[in-house]
């Protein structure tokens, strides 16, 4: 019985041309399919409207650097993502050192404006699961905090994550961004959600980067959130990237500030836990 539209062999035959042999959920939303062709591909159910556009363009965006390693896309629609499969191995220094002049250098292809979406990516993207819109501005500080800060601060109270006198306290920090946020840089292009999790370590010994939120940014919003949930050699992954494009005096204080991005999105997805850190950035800026 040939399998339903909707169903992940289906969407993997529509857009690579080849029949699926076998299927093996991952997830709720991933599959593994083995084509008739003997290659493997991974489909990703979009769970937003919108979601697998912008994945689709941001991974094409990132590729289009000739400088980090991701997936291949073979299609997209309203529902479905096809890409390559990545053999996972074990992390090592020298790939990371490899990643950290890799990142250096998807950074340095830059981006049209702060906020500026890949070529063809919606305006209305996604963070993880959280919205993320791409309004673009030229002045770093007050772009963060307008659509990178607040916007997440307020989602955060409606929840009841945040109370109304803490979410002052951040939006007192964004009032202090033009002081605390070092000398002006031109705008980077970011994979935007750079969590470890969202490094593959290949078994080729080269590291891939999947489920990009990209975007036009500050090169160090994605060295910080690398760094917040834990990275295998990151030390090497610095080494690497200040070899290639050496941060400016008084980065590594500012980590922080680039923390609260990702720390805010994860209050409205997960909770109060890291609301809390959110609130810890700001206490340590005063």
């Amino acid at each position: 019985m040939s399998p339903p539209p909707s169903a992940p062999g289906a969407a993997a035959a529509r857009h690579t041309g080849a029949s699926p042999r076998r299927r093996r959920p991952l997830s709720a939303t991933l599959t593994e399919v083995v084509l008739d062709d003997g290659r493997v591909v991974m489909v990703k159910r979009g769970e937003d409207p919108g979601a697998t556009a912008a994945e689709a363009a941001g991974l094409r965006w990132l590729a289009a650097a000739g400088a980090v390693r991701v997936p291949a896309v073979h299609g997209h629609d309203d529902r479905w993502l096809v890409t390559d499969r990545v053999p996972t191995g074990a992390p090592d220094a020298r790939a990371a050192h490899r990643l950290g002049r890799d990142l250096a250098a998807l950074h340095a292809a830059g981006a049209p404006a702060f906020g500026a979406a890949p070529p063809g990516g919606p305006l209305d993207a996604y963070v993880g699961r959280a919205p993320m819109r791409n309004e673009t501005g030229d002045d770093w500080p007050a772009w963060y905090a307008e659509q990178r800060v607040l916007p997440y601060v307020r989602s955060a109270v409606a929840a009841g994550t945040l109370g109304p006198a803490e979410a002052s306290r951040i939006e007192r920090l964004c009032l202090r961004l033009p002081e605390l946020a070092g000398p002006p840089e031109r705008p980077a292009r970011l994979h935007g959600d750079l969590w470890n999790g969202n490094v593959l370590w290949g078994v080729d010994g080269e590291a891939r980067l999947i489920d990009p939120a990209a975007h036009g940014g500050h090169r160090e919003t994605d060295l910080a959130m690398l760094s917040l949930f834990g990275c295998p050699h990151l030390d090497q992954v610095l080494a690497g990237y200040q070899q290639v494009a050496p941060l400016a005096d008084g980065w590594r204080g500012r980590v922080g500030l680039h923390r609260l991005f990702p720390l805010l999105v994860h209050a409205v997805l997960f909770g109060r836990a890291y609301a809390r850190q959110a609130l810890a950035v700001a206490e340590a800026a005063r």
